[in-house]
């Protein structure tokens, strides 16, 4: 049975490839801060899923829950390093100092956490080797308006790929990028709703189904070792991403 840890697992992008994967009979560890809504999901598959609370900007509860996860000689194939928070949108000179912090501690600082927790799992496991698969964003292209944070630390875990992708060759860990554009989540949904608050007239981004997205990322995570999507980019086919349309 295949392995996957999906970080930011209880909402969003993460909950949809969670149920994707097991409804495919992949072994899941399900990875965020709140219990409620893991357990829930794990209820519907008491085989499959296995609920790990945690924050992944806590180096010690990131370790802990990797380890959980692994014990009694069960593997770790896959990693999708997922979690992430959009900040209040504004100018640098907007932006609370507090927001910025926060958004470099889950997007980049948490996703390091987990990245290190992988890589040494998979580094020790034998057969030796497993793969990486981080969760970009558009963002790490272009940005949106007002998104400094955000797109800064999006650019961030494309360097953090490359590294992890050469880095990972000696031992059989394969590192791959997911940037996803628009994937109806309640965190797109909410910048939508932002807008149409701000200007009711105000035109409304095309949008692509969430479980499109965790398509994608089961096509990846299945690759053999020997093959690899280096980055994918999925989106909505309409949105304004390439040139001006």
């Amino acid at each position: 049975m295949s392995s996957i840890l999906i970080t930011g697992a209880s909402s969003g992008i993460g909950k949809a490839t969670a149920e994707f994967f097991l409804d495919r009979g992949w072994r899941v560890g399900l990875l965020a801060r709140r219990a409620e809504p893991l357990a829930a999901l794990a209820d519907r598959y008491p085989d499959l899923a296995v609920p790990l609370v945690a924050d992944v900007t806590d180096r010690a509860a990131v370790d802990s829950a990797f380890a959980a996860f692994v014990a009694d000689g069960q593997r770790l194939d896959v990693l999708f390093n997922n979690a992430g928070i959009f900040t209040p949108a504004g100018t640098i000179d907007e932006i609370d100092i507090d927001d910025w912090y926060a958004a470099v501690n889950v997007n980049l600082n948490g996703m390091f956490l987990c990245a290190r927790a992988a890589f040494a799992a998979m580094r020790s496991q034998r057969p030796q080797g497993g793969r990486i698969i981080n969760n970009g964003s558009i963002a790490a292209h272009v940005p949106r308006p007002g998104s400094v944070p955000y797109t800064a630390t999006k650019h961030a875990i494309t360097g953090l790929t490359r590294s992890l992708s050469l880095d990972g060759r000696p031992f059989d860990i394969a590192c791959g990028q997911i940037d996803i554009g628009n994937a109806l989540t309640p965190m797109v949904q909410g910048l939508i709703d932002t807008a149409l608050a701000a200007d009711p007239n105000a035109e409304v981004q095309p949008t692509m189904a969430v479980q499109d997205a965790a398509s994608s990322v089961f096509h990846m995570a299945g690759l053999p070792l020997q093959a690899n999507v280096q980055f994918m980019t999925v989106m909505a086919t309409k949105m304004p991403y390439i040139g001006r349309g």
